[in-house]
């Protein structure tokens, strides 16, 4: 079992069924995302002196990305909801306390909202720095070299992977442009389809029905 500074992955009948079903479900790259999530996140809450609960925060990490695969090519919710929604039914079927679960819920579904989720509880603030160091780097001088460096060795990121992430998001949302409105997430979609056409909330606001409306009444 991987132990970095303290940190492990809870040894406990509902993560053990957690890992189960995400590493059946998602790719070796996002499995592998997902752990490296978790313990980012759980470094952080340890630095930082935060009372975490370890088998929600690893529930969040883990399901946080299991919108983006094959399972949800047909829906047309944003990936962080498609995600929210699994961990709460898994969770739900396994009798957690609602509270908890909306815990979870919320975590992965603001996990690309930045802004918000550091004003939030814990869980929810962590799992969004720890997607955020793993995908973008950021916070990467919090962690000391050696923490870098253990939980690359247990969870390779692997060659090339941010091109690889990318297209990952890509896959995932290709299907559903109009989920990506007022997000980060259409940047993946027009880094990969030089067709795709963004959504502008002035664009919008500008064509809306109201300005029809007083258009047609002068």
């Amino acid at each position: 079992m991987t132990i970095i500074n303290g940190i492990k992955i809870p040894d406990s009948k509902l993560a053990h069924e957690v890992t189960e079903i995400v590493r059946d479900t998602e790719s070796e790259l996002l499995f592998n995302h997902s752990t490296r999530v978790y313990f980012w996140a759980a470094l952080a809450g340890k630095r930082k002196g935060l009372k975490v609960d370890p088998e929600l925060l690893y529930a969040g990490a883990m399901f946080h990305d299991i919108g983006l695969t094959e399972k949800y090519r047909e829906s047309q919710l944003r990936f962080e909801v498609d995600g929210a929604n699994a961990a709460r039914d898994f969770l739900r079927s396994r009798s957690i306390p609602e509270a908890d679960v909306k815990k979870v819920w919320d975590a992965i579904a603001l996990h690309t909202t930045p802004g918000i989720p550091e004003f939030m509880g814990p869980e929810i603030a962590l799992i969004q720095a720890g997607a955020g160091m793993d995908v973008a780097g950021r916070g990467y001088d919090d962690f000391a070299d050696e923490q870098r460096e253990a939980v690359i060795a247990a969870y390779p990121r692997g060659n090339e992977f941010e091109h690889r992430m990318i297209d990952a998001f890509y896959q995932g949302m290709k299907h559903r442009p109009d989920s990506t409105f007022g997000t980060m997430n259409d940047d993946f979609l027009a880094e990969k389809d030089p067709n795709f056409q963004r959504l502008n909330i002035c664009s919008v606001m500008l064509n809306s029905r109201w300005v029809h409306r007083k258009c047609h009444r002068d």
